[in-house]
């Protein structure tokens, strides 16, 4: 039997042998099925899926190519391309299998598709698993600035299986670490102590259950991100910025969780000159995610492109840069406005601690 939360009208499955799935789509009268992959899910867990689901060949696939650049407009236009190709219409299922950038752009491609169609998530990373899927947020992004365009739109279902997670390489996989510490860190201390010493191939689908449930304790409380929803930011607000500036410059640009790692430790920074955040923490904070993430070397010279960006979050209100800050381990404040000189100097402080 399928472990399972319910979140905003569906459910999350925890299931290795996607017995669920299967039962969602056989007992479906879906007029189409699409699956939405990318180049490395279509190789690597495509053929999970159609193992675990034999005798499910009633669908077309819809192949994009890998990466956070490709999450845009443009790779958009091609998938709505292919569903009217493969006719779709607006009794169609959508089976978005792979990571963040295709749960992210399918669910944004199905949910103004015909002005809206069914879609499910099968997260294949462990970002996407414990981030991307849950919650209802759909985006792509535009000028480096991530997510600025989306909508609001639940799945109807979700489906976790960590068989997923042998076919990522560690780097990936670590990544995806990054999201899980952040949700013990705004919300739940005891789970923070648990996994900060872990190495993240040792997370169990257990941790990754606990992990999803604390997000969704928070977005089924704040479907809009009008309140609470907002403490899942913490180290977003320069942390996609950092993300925005390495995608636009950098060779080897940083991965989502490395770059919120940065964000995590330069808004614990902010936490502790301007939300009580006592020195002890921040120390550990810094200690684990040094731990476990790569530094980052920059220059002084980019903080200017790091500010424009962050202005144009949407966290922001009128001219004021807008964050979200842990005033303990566990606990986390909404709503909190700092000024660029402050900013600034947690930039300084992330850099001058990697030296």
């Amino acid at each position: 039997m399928s472990q399972y939360i319910t979140s905003i009208g569906y459910n999350v499955f925890f299931d290795n042998t996607l017995a669920a799935l299967q039962q969602f789509v056989q007992g479906s009268t879906y007029s189409k099925v699409l699956i939405l992959v990318d180049r490395h899910t279509s190789e690597h867990c495509l053929p999970l899926l159609q193992a675990a689901m034999p005798g499910f060949d009633g669908y077309d696939i819809i192949e994009i190519d890998p990466g956070e650049e490709n999450k845009n407009i443009d790779f958009c236009i091609g998938i709505w391309k292919m569903m009217l190709d493969f006719g779709a219409d607006r009794q169609s299922l959508l089976i978005n299998l792979g990571g963040g950038v295709v749960t992210d752009m399918g669910g944004f491609a199905a949910s103004t598709f015909k002005r809206g169609i069914d879609f499910v998530q099968v997260p294949t990373t462990l970002l996407s698993q414990v981030d991307a899927s849950v919650g209802g947020k759909t985006g792509i992004d535009m000028d480096n600035v991530k997510n600025i365009i989306g909508t609001f739109a639940q799945p109807k279902a979700v489906f976790i299986a960590d068989r997923f997670l042998a076919t990522l390489d560690k780097r990936q996989l670590v990544s995806g670490f990054a999201e899980v510490i952040k949700h013990g860190l705004i919300a739940d201390k005891a789970f923070y102590e648990t996994v900060k010493g872990m190495d993240a191939a040792d997370l169990s689908l257990e941790h990754i259950r606990h992990s999803v449930a604390i997000k969704n304790e928070v977005v089924t409380q704040d479907p809009t991100e009008k309140g609470l929803r907002k403490i899942l930011n913490f180290g977003h607000t320069i942390g996609h910025a950092i993300e925005g500036y390495s995608l636009a410059h950098d060779a080897n640009p940083l991965l989502h969780g490395e770059a919120i790692a940065v964000g995590m430790i330069c808004e614990g920074y902010l936490a502790h000159r301007a939300n009580g955040l006592v020195k002890d923490a921040l120390d550990d904070l810094i200690y684990t995610f040094r731990t476990h993430f790569p530094d980052y070397t920059y220059h002084a010279g980019i903080y200017d492109s790091l500010i424009a960006l962050m202005k144009n979050d949407k966290k922001n209100s009128g001219d004021r840069i807008g964050f979200a800050l842990i005033s303990d381990i566990g606990r986390c404040s909404i709503d909190q406005f700092v000024g660029e000189e402050l900013i600034r100097e947690s930039l300084d402080f992330y850099r001058e601690l990697v030296g």
